[in-house]
């Protein structure tokens, strides 16, 4: 699906944008066709943005001038990070919307290890972030593919989720507090960085979530945690899809709930990972419809004399004898080394890029209650596959919380075009397989423009009309992201 912009209505008024250089100067503000177009590609090519301007303020204050000044004249503004999200959100849909990037917004403000926070500007990379905790001997959790492009500001914006949901929780569950523009131009400020702060609504989380429809995320305290000291990973061969929820139960009780990722990988997968990524190599000698990449940490460090890992490793060794024991997995590896760990890591993270080659493709970002993924999954299938025969179901993702990527490769000697034909029909039979079982349609990607029609559809009349009294609220002449989740 390629959504054309909207034509053109002339340039962009000079004396506003002379303003705008005045405000942010030269640096700030890109006009140029291809200087500006990496700024309108979404990355899955399905959107194609049109825009004259992008202004890239270096500081809150710049971004609070801008907004001002755009806001009184009525011209609509896109917030936009790093642009990797996969639903259109930072897309322009008018050539006369204003791109505000923040990739100036690059300061680590303050580190205090002692309250487990970091405050950081909203153009920070995700990995920058990481690193910036690891300096300190801490650990900033949230981590996802994009990592090394995407922007924390993006990451709050969306609820990015990531593979260690888990433990540690989705990326609003993670900020303590923000400093956020609004649509005209004032500034929301808690940085405070507390635990306990009891005082009325709590403002963050309005914007945690509002993919940019409420304002400009353009600072935040983010909570910290123990670096951890041991890791081990293990890839297991399930005897049945429905053993992988019974292993993690037993993984969580047995190691002391230190389980920080737990990954389901389907053959299909794994085939097209080993066909299509370089290096990449089976990790069991043979081959199994189901795998679990499951990884614990702990903050405790092997002592003299220990094997890597310490107790932790004994304990999730313990876990797959009892899982061997009772035939829940048919074979396991455990990796002995840093970069074995990272080799099955690769394997996971490598899916979406290996399905590109094989044709076009259909992503579900679908959730339910754990104790019913394998149940969604297998009637899923079913549907898609009396639906559309030969249909390829690339099904992975973060079992651990409920979250799997219910991919869809077109047939093998099918045509491109009349597979993505399918692609409202499709996505109607596993979004109300998935509502109906008290799941989600969207769990981790966000609306954007993808799932507008998507949100009316399974969200009740009730949580729409206070969506939208907000969105009045907040923006009332409407110019935040317009086009965008409601």
């Amino acid at each position: 699906m390629t959504v054309s912009p909207s034509p053109s209505s002339g340039p962009f008024p000079s004396q506003l944008l002379a303003q705008v250089r005045d405000l942010v100067g030269e640096s700030g503000v890109i006009t140029e066709a291809e200087a500006l177009a990496p700024f309108l590609a979404e990355q899955r090519g399905s959107y194609r943005g049109q825009a004259q301007i992008c202004v890239l303020p270096a500081t809150t204050q710049q971004l609070s001038a801008v907004m001002r000044l755009l806001y009184a004249a009525g011209i609509a503004m896109v917030p936009q990070g790093g642009n990797t999200g996969l639903c259109g959100g930072a897309v322009t849909n008018s050539p006369h919307e204003v791109i505000l990037g923040t990739k100036r917004l690059r300061q680590v403000r303050a580190i205090d290890p002692e309250n487990f926070t970091i405050t950081v500007e909203a153009g920070c990379l995700l990995v920058e972030v990481q690193q910036a905790a690891q300096a300190v001997d801490r650990l900033f959790p949230l981590s996802l593919a994009a990592e090394g492009s995407c922007h924390i500001g993006g990451n709050l914006a969306t609820n990015a989720g990531g593979t260690q949901v888990l433990r540690y929780g989705n990326a609003r569950e993670l900020v303590l507090g923000l400093e956020v523009v609004l649509p005209d131009g004032r500034v929301l400020t808690s940085l405070r960085g507390l635990r306990k702060d009891n005082t009325g609504y709590d403002l963050r989380q309005l914007f945690c979530g509002s993919e940019g429809t409420l304002g400009v995320i353009t600072a935040a305290v983010l909570k910290l945690f123990p670096a951890p000291k041991a890791k081990v990973t293990a890839l297991l061969a399930l005897a049945n899809l429905r053993a992988a929820t019974e292993i993690l139960a037993l993984a969580r009780s047995q190691t002391g709930d230190a389980v920080t990722g737990c990954e389901l990988i389907s053959r299909q997968a794994l085939s097209m990972v080993l066909s299509h990524i370089p290096g990449t190599r089976d990790p069991l000698a043979q081959a199994h419809p189901w795998y679990l990449l499951l990884e614990a940490t702990a903050t405790e460090p092997s002592q003299p004399g220990e094997r890597p890992g310490g107790v932790l490793t004994q304990r999730l060794e313990a876990l797959l004898d009892e899982a061997s024991d009772r035939g829940l997995i048919l074979d396991a590896i455990l990796a002995q080394h840093a970069g074995q760990s990272a080799e099955l890591w690769r394997l996971r993270e490598s899916i979406p890029e290996a399905q590109k080659p094989e044709g076009a493709s259909l992503k579900h970002d679908i959730s339910v209650p754990l104790s019913r993924v394998a149940e969604l999954i297998e009637r899923a299938t079913a549907l898609v596959q009396a639906a559309v025969p030969g249909v390829r179901v690339c099904a992975f993702g973060h079992i651990g919380d409920g979250n799997i990527h219910f991919n869809l490769s077109q047939p093998v000697g099918a045509s491109k075009a009349s597979f993505l034909a399918e692609r409202e029909h499709l996505a109607r039979l596993v979004h109300d397989l998935a509502l109906s079982m008290n799941g989600s349609f969207s769990a981790e990607h966000g609306i954007g423009q993808l799932k507008r029609e998507e949100l009316v559809r399974y969200r009740s009349p009730v949580e729409l009309e206070l969506m939208r009294a907000i969105k009045h609220a907040l923006d009332p002449k409407g110019l935040m992201n317009p086009g965008k989740v409601l």
